[in-house]
């Protein structure tokens, strides 16, 4: 079921919500947190798809916050809220609200979500493209108990990690760190089945990879060697080599699907390894909504570690 609300209020959608939920049959609301989603126009499809693909696991309010900008100072004063609110089988598993934003109200967006937050449920803000500087004071930030930023959209990939790390606070996280969950796991598994010293290592990966910086700064912190970074074409991460005393341990993945684990006196094997989609990506966060210390050391440089694990 789908609605739509012109030069409306909070209130309004509120009760809205609740008419749409008694005329498709759930007049109570079994939803575990509100996500909320802060985009422009050309993202927001792709990000509430994905959105709706993740609530399946984790059934929950998706609020996509769209924020119109226009010019000339008349115009800019001129507030105006729409919304868009769907309902059952148009809504994933969960409900969805999209806000349009209109004029000074932009400036507010804060106030005009949380009277619309599931009641004693965690929030989750998403930022899929542009990212505030420090979201953890951003207004919408600031309702949140976790917050996901994507680092590989930002114009430098790389560069912005500095920015993330000065503005770190408990509960940010970014899906460029999310990427290498299987890649992590896949090293780990690998040494707890042969352990080696490390004494070298390097990553390859297309230019400008945020996660391939992540995961070079990750081997660092873990294993206290250098790391070198190579470029490749792609896609996204190819390959990972570590050096030890028996011989290099590889990880290669060429196509971004099947990788090749090369241990020294194993046989290859074959790995999958494939590029997530964005729902995957997001459903994993949700379900974690606890800082993620790793994270936060691998982002911040601290002291290396001499041990590797996930």
């Amino acid at each position: 079921m789908r609605t739509e609300l012109t030069d409306t209020t909070s209130s309004k959608i509120g009760r809205a919500l609740l008419d749409a939920r008694r005329a498709v049959g759930s007049p109570t609301m079994g939803l575990v947190l509100t996500l909320v989603i802060v985009t422009d126009e050309e993202n927001a499809y792709d990000a509430v798809r994905a959105a709706s693909e993740a609530s399946r696991e984790h059934p929950c309010r998706i609020i996509a916050v769209i924020k119109r900008t226009h010019r000339g100072p008349e115009r800019r004063r001129r507030t105006r809220l729409d919304a868009e609110l769907r309902v059952g089988t148009d809504a994933g598993s969960g409900e969805t609200v999209i806000l349009r934003l209109h004029g000074d109200l932009t400036t507010q967006a804060g106030s005009v979500v949380l009277p619309l937050l599931v009641p004693d449920a965690p929030v989750v803000a998403w930022w899929p493209a542009e990212a505030p500087a420090d979201p953890a004071r951003d207004d919408l930030g600031a309702l949140a108990q976790r917050r996901i930023t994507d680092a590989q959209e930002a114009p430098d990939p790389v560069g912005v990690l500095d920015a993330r790390a000065a503005s770190y606070a408990p509960g940010d996280t970014d899906l460029a760190w999310t990427r290498l969950t299987p890649w992590r796991s896949l090293l780990a598994c690998a040494f707890d089945q042969k352990p080696l010293a490390v004494t070298a290592a390097a990553v390859e990966s297309e230019p400008d990879n945020a996660s391939a910086a992540l995961l070079a700064r990750w081997l660092e912190d873990r294993l206290g060697v250098p790391v070198a970074r190579a470029a490749s074409d792609g896609p996204v991460i190819t390959r990972v080599r570590l050096e030890t005393s028996a011989g290099e341990v590889v990880v290669d993945r060429p196509t971004g699907s099947l990788a090749t684990l090369v241990l020294p006196g194993w046989p290859d094997r074959k790995v999958a390894l494939k590029i997530r989609s964005t729902a995957e990506l997001i459903a994993e966060e949700l379900r974690r909504l606890d800082a993620d210390e790793v994270y936060a050391s691998v982002l911040r440089g601290r002291a290396a570690q001499t041990s590797l694990s996930a």
